[in-house]
């Protein structure tokens, strides 16, 4: 299993975002940038108005585990940005799932492996 690692700086969340390559669902939208590398960096954005810390944290956790659940059934070699809506303050973990999952599949990064 891939480790997980993480985008942390502002300059490379502005970089993803400046390439304007998204896809949108109900409750997520993801941004997606080449990053040169043999791996994927992640990185999570939850506004202030998805709700109070307790919920923008638990959204967190949930984008971040269902990517981690898939994370061997995606390409290598990107910058990955998921960004919250405001919707997903009430998704449980399963929506967030399908709609990280059916992100990447819009990207093609997404692929099923035998």
């Amino acid at each position: 299993m891939a480790q997980i690692i993480s985008l942390k700086k502002t300059s490379d969340f502005s970089r993803v975002y400046k390439k304007k390559n998204s896809k949108v669902n109900s409750l997520l939208v993801l941004y997606l940038i080449d990053n040169r590398r043999d791996y994927n960096r992640i990185g999570i954005s939850v506004s202030r108005k998805v709700g109070k810390s307790v919920v923008r944290n638990r959204v967190k956790r949930f984008i971040k585990e269902a990517y981690r659940k898939h994370v061997d059934n995606v390409k290598s070699g990107y910058d990955l940005v998921f960004v919250s809506r405001v919707k997903a303050n009430n998704a449980d973990f399963r929506d967030i799932e399908s709609s990280v999952v059916y992100l990447l599949k819009k990207h093609n990064l997404y692929f099923k492996k035998d």
